[in-house]
């Protein structure tokens, strides 16, 4: 197994907030960052993510999403 292979299982292995920040971290390593709109953007994530947990809102499957999105662009 490659030193990629492990660390990515390592990585998968975290809660959810840790392969976040990894992914974050990887993600700005790629891309040039705007600040303004990375603080807006966790802003949103912090909120969802805390409204996710209170019990606020209720996730829905990916695959419904994607459904009535199709439902809605054939119309």
């Amino acid at each position: 197994m490659t030193t990629t292979q492990r660390l990515i299982e390592e990585a998968l292995s975290l809660p959810v907030e840790e392969r976040a920040l990894i992914a974050d971290s990887l993600m700005r390593s790629l891309n040039l960052p705007s600040t303004s709109t990375d603080a807006e953007w966790t802003e949103v994530a912090k909120r969802r993510l805390a409204e996710l947990r209170s019990g606020k809102v209720k996730p829905i499957p990916g695959d419904k999403v994607v459904a009535e999105v199709l439902k809605r662009l054939a119309m």
